[in-house]
């Protein structure tokens, strides 16, 4: 997006912010050409949307009576989705690289801008609420947060982590630094080495702000000296996590790429496990037996590939994606024909952010129905965040979350990556005036 529109953005979000632009603003009706109904799964023709107060009031049937007193917004070429839900983000962080130690030359203050243009860059491809899994510099996430929610900087309704939980050197870490390199404690909020260590973190994560725990439950591909096929927590130390998240009404998100870290995430009550590479029979069924969630970054494998080999990304997570990337999809086809739950999450970060719909057409060459792929990043994603009586699907008392698309996204998923106009909680994010989609140039040219 050009620099103009973006310092335009910015600076109607801090005249009229978003958050609260909807509740001073006449009640408006979307004319959908076709609506997707991901709580039915099915297409409707020619609908009426109400939105009062930034919320969904009546969904109809198209007629000039159901536009009586409102303002119209004409989407009748287009078919309406609800916004759409990445379940594993990383808005707050700068993008990976070549470098292990970038994170530690930054400053919070460029850290800041570089959050915010993440967020603008994720709102605006049609992505409304994201699941923020984790940050180098902690809390930066939550500092994020409550700046869109404010209406200061434009982004996505943002559920964060705070920090990794994560042992000393182990996946959550920055590694493969120069000998001597001393991480700042801002870095290391999260690291625990024993049970009563992640308590003690899992409860400052709560009280300084975080809406979930994230818990490395194995080695990482893109952390320098770990093995994803190790579990670096026992099953004990991760239930002590989800005792104290379920103290505060929350949940633990389970990264786990190791099969044997898999099972012992979901054996101790997990709600989502993140990646899942190397998950193996025994892993699915116990997943479907707990009703535990897969939220797997299928398409990663393939940037990490071509980027990070042009990038001169280490020959050992290079390595590491190799060994991971097809185990991965054959594990999340396997998953998905067994019933396990199933939402949509990219690692955004790894990638440009705004790219995330590019995900879409994996999953569905990977298993899913075209409408099961838009349900898993809409109204399954909002159950994975317990969050469905407000969030996920067009449907009356749910927050006005929308976007529009040309063309019929369940013949051709990819339109997804192309979005014309979203609205958030019912205020204009972007359309014609304010240009949506991304403009990160393409490394793969594709």
């Amino acid at each position: 997006m050009k620099t103009t529109n973006l310092l335009t953005a910015l600076v109607l979000a801090a005249a009229t912010p978003l958050s609260s632009d909807a509740s001073s603003a006449q009640p408006m009706v979307i004319h959908a050409g076709h609506m997707v109904d991901v709580d039915r799964g099915e297409v409707l023709a020619d609908r009426a949307i109400r939105i009062e107060d930034g919320r969904i009031v009546r969904v109809e049937p198209w007629s000039e009576a159901a536009a009586r007193d409102a303002k119209v917004v004409d989407w009748s070429r287009y078919t309406v989705l609800p916004g759409l839900m990445d379940m594993h983000t990383h808005i707050a962080d700068e993008g990976q690289s070549a470098d292990p130690g970038a994170p530690l030359k930054s400053s919070p203050a460029r850290d800041a801008f570089i959050g915010a243009r993440n967020a603008w860059d994720t709102v605006r491809a049609g992505f409304t609420t994201v699941r923020d899994v984790g940050v180098y510099r902690g809390l930066s996430d939550v500092a994020l947060r409550d700046a869109i929610k404010a209406g200061q900087v434009p982004g996505p309704r943002m559920y964060v982590a705070g920090a990794y939980i994560t042992i000393t050197g182990g996946g959550g870490e920055i590694t493969g630094l120069p000998k001597g390199t001393v991480v700042p404690a801002e870095y290391r909020l999260g690291v625990a080495d024993n049970e009563q260590q992640v308590r003690q973190k899992v409860n400052f994560l709560f009280d300084h702000g975080a809406d979930f725990i994230k818990v490395i439950a194995t080695g990482a591909v893109l952390t320098a000296g770990t093995d994803v096929d190790a579990s670096e927590y026992t099953e004990a130390e991760i239930h002590a996590a989800v005792e104290e998240a379920a103290r505060h009404h929350s949940f633990v998100a389970a990264h786990a790429h190791g099969a044997e870290g898999i099972k012992r995430a979901v054996r101790a009550g997990v709600r989502s496990i993140e990646h899942g590479s190397l998950i193996d029979d025994e892993g699915i069924a116990l997943m479907k037996q707990h009703g535990t969630w897969l939220v797997a970054d299928i398409y990663n494998g393939d940037y990490i590939d071509t980027v990070g080999r042009q990038q001169g990304w280490s020959a050992e997570i290079l390595q590491k994606n190799i060994d991971t990337t097809e185990r991965q999809r054959q594990g999340f086809r396997k998953a998905v024909a067994a019933g396990v739950n199933i939402a949509f999450g990219t690692d955004s970060g790894v990638y440009p952010h705004g790219d995330n719909a590019r995900q879409f057409a994996y999953m569905v060459r990977y298993g899913l129905t075209p409408m099961q792929a838009i349900q898993s990043a809409t109204i399954n994603a909002a159950r994975l965040l317990g969050r469905e009586r407000e969030l996920g699907s067009i449907a009356p008392g749910k927050a006005a979350d929308l976007i529009a698309v040309s063309g019929d996204p369940i013949a051709n998923i990819e339109v997804l990556r192309n979005i014309t106009s979203v609205i958030k909680a019912g205020a204009w994010v972007c359309d014609g005036n304010i240009e949506c989609g991304h403009d990160q140039p393409n490394p793969q040219g594709q």
